[in-house]
């Protein structure tokens, strides 16, 4: 485990970018595992900063994202989906053929899950994985208490995670299912990245890099992973 401290948002976006176009630069053909969420969203834009200036060439990635909400068609404006290329696709050049984030149309969950793992079984496996984590210790849409050997599947989601969640839906209501790699499909990524900020997160980042290693705080299973490095700033490492 290699802990990276930064200075503040900033200052973790550039690391964190630094890592992913370094793996692009020697593996112009990575197979990168993509998250959502606020705290990715300021890599992303360094990235397409450097892609703009010519310094990363994203034209032979397959991208692999982490989950996508059950029910949600592509173009609903809350799907990952969207927000992916509002955040990063549109503004770079990878492939639309080598976009790939669950099919959240496809109510048939154990068809949809089965499809994706194939989607990641054809691409080689993911040669990097960039995480956020939630409150409760969670990856992805893994929820505490799931057990780490799940692949691709559906979840129900926590009410924690739906009160979280909400406020983006507005009026609307938002799905109470989501189809999520697992942690197993996680953990099988040659190198794992994390990105946390904030002091909300320093409770869960203490227990899940030193804490026990248990499915009560997901995250707390990259101890094991054999290349995971974590950056954060120093409101969410300000207690380890």
């Amino acid at each position: 485990m290699k802990i990276i401290r930064a200075k503040d948002y900033n200052d973790m976006s550039r690391k964190a970018a630094n890592i992913i176009s370094a793996q692009v630069i020697m593996k112009p053909d990575s197979v990168l595992g993509l998250a959502t969420g606020a705290t990715p969203v300021g890599t992303y834009k360094q990235l397409i900063d450097w892609y703009n200036k010519g310094d990363i060439d994203f034209s032979e990635v397959t991208t692999i994202n982490l989950d996508e909400y059950r029910g949600l068609p592509k173009t609903h404006k809350q799907s990952y989906w969207h927000f992916m290329h509002e955040n990063f696709f549109n503004h770079v050049n990878v492939p639309e053929n080598n976009i790939h984030v669950p099919d959240g149309s496809n109510l048939n969950s154990e068809e949809a899950c089965e499809e994706y793992e194939e989607i990641i079984r054809k691409a080689g496996g993911i040669d990097l994985q960039l995480l956020g984590i939630g409150t409760d210790g969670h990856i992805g849409f893994n929820e505490p208490g799931e057990a780490f050997e799940l692949l691709t599947h559906c979840v129900d989601l926590t009410q924690s995670t739906i009160d979280s969640n909400q406020k983006f839906f507005g009026d609307e209501e938002m799905p109470r299912q989501a189809y999520t790699m697992g942690i197993k499909s996680i953990m099988q990524a040659r190198k794992v990245l994390m990105v946390v900020n904030g002091e909300s997160k320093a409770d869960i980042i203490e227990r899940a890099l030193f804490g026990r290693v248990t499915p009560e705080v997901p995250a707390s299973v990259l101890q094991m992973h054999p290349d995971f490095t974590i950056i954060g700033d120093e409101a969410a490492f300000s207690k380890i």
